[in-house]
């Protein structure tokens, strides 16, 4: 079996996590050994309102499990407030789970902006703050991990998404940027598109398929990508659900080539469009392309066949950041293409406005910031009457390396790249839809696609441009608006800062332009919409998502990380089965394939160990006992010094006490280890259920020599537990005489799922919890235990260290050892025997743990020829046993 992936020691922040998928890692990372800060704001997914009582359940959920997690109530936009909360409540923070998520979905031409501002809040700026708290802890420990949390409908855009889709793919370039800021502190981060159930996604799927979209399908790959021995798959990007798991990375054309001259013209780039979306000799960059050698062989290159003529006449086109470097570039062209201009730029739109006017064209100044969208498309409508095309170009740089990033360089890139794009286009959009006629080219980057050092905010930025664009080409396609985007490469004021100045002036703006009035023409070939393109220095190349065949797990069998890591080979590797997704419905298809993905092709390894193993003997064990080891047990379960038929072996009626025969059974040693039957078995996760005793022989023989025999009763598959019932037979050695039989039953939780019987079919205590009389109990024990209970119980055989050992109690989520369920079993049932006397069977479930010291009160009732009862802690009225039965000889 593959070695677990643990987390103990360490300490996982998941954001949202009150519910859904948020509420599955957080569970998961506490019952692999994890401290767990649980992150809900606790509103609705549609990001209204707020509650603790959402993050409480989750803390309690693992807190009864014995794991260690505390609540933190903050929106994520306080990012700092909930690596405060690890590191105040924990000591330090190892593990960042960006989850939380809220859905405001609205067609793009009915959204408001607080649609737009309230979902880049929770997804961007959330996952921004609490990886920027998180990042110090993780540079000064060098340790680090990060999961950033994009979807679908970022990665191909979705009809009605459009803010989400801009705020989801916005996580990749962000991811992409801290993998290559983190990679020499050993802190990796990676991005997943999970495709899970959630409240969310429950009002877009029907139930069958949410049925089979749990989050459990997602965790696994999680746990992998964050556990410590992934120190190399770092910046990648992930699908995920529903049993099946892949990865993505970009693929670019090798792309069109033409003259960079007066014969570079939109005409000539369309004429060999066919070049720029051909992937017959595809690259996997990390960057942008190669622009130096690019121009190098452009120049030798002979003159540009000159295409078909490009006319604009009688449509107007808007350009933000239109008053220098790239915007300038392309007001001019369009200008020269017969269009009229709107010049928009925040500093200077008038010296365009008059150079087009000065070679005969018509042009407007507005000079509003681009995130006054209205107010630029006003002056396009009040001076031309319509708008035709929107070039989405403004943009600034705030670059910092992220451990000095913060909100007053991160706020201003996201607003004028993001927002700005959006309050442009939305102004735009009523104009296209009435004259079912638009134009968009949005403005990404290669530090969006790929991710760049010391850019997080712009990374995110421009990657949230390409997912907005994506949604609204969906969104435009019936109404004839294209909406397409490029990543440029060109010497403007914003690339001076980064590049040698004769390099500046080799990659002339009007490079780009040609392909920018091709995209806006009526003449783009194929695929008109939708598209990305990096441009610069007289090249063009399409970009576009490449997926691995990735690894389909069976859907009726849980799955776990050890499972994800034996197939890992296969989830990773681009090979011949890799293909190209490019909608939505690309991702969940690969779901829906595999849900009738069932285990059943190979035989399921826990039902034929069960079947192996029912009711087959083990091997006989035995075991030897003298009246010292008698006394002990006694002693054990609360016999005092004064009560010689327990103490004395000189007493004339020296016996043992009848629950003594679950002693013997201890050692029996059954055919079967119990990671064979059930999946995930954890000690720690294993919960004593019910005991049920049969004593054969009175008086109890005060020593002996015995021999037990254990058996496999019955597995329950519960789905997130399992329930097993074993039985052992005692006799004695030299005659075969049976003197006990003992039937256990055991919780194990997080062990179900894998395809079991559904349904206990009950031992011969019967299945049912016997109900307490209503009346007054007849007879009631009240008997105090000593703090060195558990100290002279275990002696008798059960060395679990849970009952001695603080530190190994504190690691079961205990505040001290507690006391074995079996030693007050005995407390009980010595209560009951003394009272009624002796009995053919006794059986009891568990209900709650004692703490030696504390005072056991058993409440009896005579019914016929049984005795019902149920024992409770004094100190705290909760009951350690309940549903308990005595049938008396």
């Amino acid at each position: 079996m593959a070695e677990q992936l643990r987390y103990d020691g360490q300490v996982v922040v998941v954001t949202g996590a009150g519910g859904g998928l948020g509420k599955a890692y957080a569970t998961f990372f506490a019952s692999r050994g994890a401290s767990v800060v649980v992150n809900d704001l606790g509103g609705s997914f549609k990001g209204e309102g707020g509650s603790t009582s959402a993050a409480d359940v989750v803390v309690n959920e693992i807190k009864a499990a014995g794991g260690k997690a505390v609540a933190n109530y903050n929106s994520v936009e306080d990012g700092d407030k909930i690596i405060d909360t690890a590191v105040k409540t924990f000591g330090r923070i190892d593990i960042l789970i960006n989850n939380a998520g809220i859905l405001r979905d609205i067609s793009f031409k009915n959204m408001k902006d607080a649609d737009w501002d309230l979902i880049f809040k929770v997804h961007v700026k959330g996952s921004y703050k609490c990886a920027r708290a998180a990042w110090p802890h993780f540079r000064k420990q060098k340790y680090g991990r990060v999961i950033n949390t994009a979807s679908a409908a970022g990665l191909f855009g979705n009809f009605g998404q459009a803010n989400y889709s801009a705020a989801k793919l916005a996580m990749v370039g962000f991811t992409e940027t801290l993998a290559k800021e983190g990679a020499k502190y050993n802190i990796i981060a990676n991005v997943i598109a999970p495709v899970a159930a959630s409240r969310m996604t429950e009002t877009v799927m029907p139930p069958d398929v949410l049925a089979l979209m749990k989050p459990e399908w997602v965790v696994p790959l999680v746990a992998v990508l964050v556990h410590k021995n992934n120190t190399s798959e770092s910046g990648s990007i992930f699908e995920v659900g529903g049993g099946h798991c892949a990865k993505l990375r970009w693929e670019r054309s090798s792309g069109q080539l033409l003259k960079c001259d007066d014969s570079y013209t939109p005409g000539a780039v369309l004429k060999k469009w066919d070049q720029v979306v051909d992937f017959s000799k595809p690259q996997y960059p990390s960057g942008p392309a190669d622009f130096l050698t690019l121009l190098e062989e452009s120049t030798k290159l002979s003159r540009n066949d000159p295409g078909d003529k490009i006319d604009f006449t009688g449509r107007v086109a808007l350009v933000t950041g239109g008053g220098a470097g790239i915007g300038r570039a392309y007001c001019l062209a369009f200008a020269r293409h017969g269009a009229s201009v709107v010049v928009n730029d925040l500093m200077n739109p008038d010296d365009v406005v008059n150079e087009i006017k000065k070679m005969g064209g018509k042009a407007v100044g507005a000079k509003f910031s681009a995130e006054d969208g209205d107010a630029v498309v006003k002056v396009a409508i009040d001076t031309f009457g319509r708008v035709d095309i929107v070039i989405n170009n403004a943009g600034i740089l705030r670059d910092k390396a992220f451990t000095n990033m913060d909100d007053s360089l991160w706020d201003p890139v996201m607003n004028v790249h993001a927002r700005g794009t959006y309050k442009v286009t939305k102004a735009a959009w009523p104009y296209f839809l009435k004259q079912k006629y638009g134009r968009v080219v949005n403005t990404a980057s290669t530090s969006g696609i790929y991710g760049n050092f010391g850019q997080a905010n712009y990374s995110a930025a421009k990657c949230a441009i390409l997912g907005f664009s994506r949604a609204l080409a969906l969104e435009g396609a019936k109404y004839n608006i294209y909406v397409n985007t490029i990543a440029p490469n060109a010497g403007t004021a914003m690339t001076k800062t980064i590049l040698p100045e004769e390099l500046v002036q080799a990659f002339k703006p009007e490079y780009i332009a040609p392909v920018v009035l091709a995209l806006c023409s009526d003449k783009v070939p194929k695929k008109p919409s939708g598209g990305l393109y990096e441009v610069g220095s007289g090249w063009v190349g399409a970009t576009r998502w490449q997926r691995t065949g990735g690894h389909a797990f069976p859907v009726d069998v849980p799955l776990t990380p050890e499972e994800v890591v034996k197939h890992w080979k296969d989830i990773v590797t681009f090979d011949s089965r890799a293909d190209h997704p490019e909608k939505t419905q690309d991702s969940v298809g690969k779901i829906m394939a595999n849900l009738e993905n069932k285990s059943a092709k190979e035989p399921n390894q826990y039902l034929s160990a069960i079947a192996k193993h029912l009711n087959a003997p083990g091997k006989p064990t035995s075991f030897t006992y003298t009246e010292r080891d008698a006394m002990l047990y006694n002693l054990g379960v609360g016999a005092k010094r004064s009560d010689l038929r327990y103490v004395y072996e000189g007493a004339d009626d020296f016996q043992l006490l009848p629950t003594f025969g679950v002693i013997p059974a201890f050692d029996a040693e059954p055919a079967y280890t119990l990671d064979e039957i059930v999946p995930n078995f954890n000690p720690m996760m294993l919960l004593h259920g019910e005991q049920y005793l049969e004593v054969k022989k009175y008086p109890v023989p005060t020593s002996g020599r015995l021999v037990s025999h254990a058996a496999l009763l019955e597995v329950v598959d519960k789905g997130g537990a399992a329930v097993v019932r074993s039985g052992v037979t005692t006799v004695e050695e030299a005659t075969g005489e049976e003197v006990f039989y003992n039937e256990m039953v055991v919780f194990l939780r997080g062990c179900g799922g894998f395809g079991g019987e559904k349904k206990a079919k009950g031992g011969r205590g019967g299945a049912e919890v016997v109900a307490m009389p209503k009346r007054a109990p007849d007879v009631v024990v009240e008997e105090g235990t000593g703090e060195e209970q558990a100290a002279v119980y275990r002696l008798s055989g059960d060395y679990n260290p849970l009952h001695i050992d603080p530190g190994f109690a504190k690691m079961g989520g205990f505040k001290q050892p507690i006391l074995h369920g079996l030693c007050f079993f005995g407390i009980a049932g010595k209560a009951v025997y003394e009272k009624f006397g002796k009995y053919k069977n006794i059986k009891v479930r568990f209900a709650g743990t004692v703490t030696p010291g504390q005072t056991l009160v058993t409440e009896m009732w005579k019914e016929g020829g049984r005795v019902l009862f149920q024992t409770k802690v004094k100190e705290t009225g909760k009951l350690c046993i309940g549903g308990g039965s005595a049938e008396l000889v």
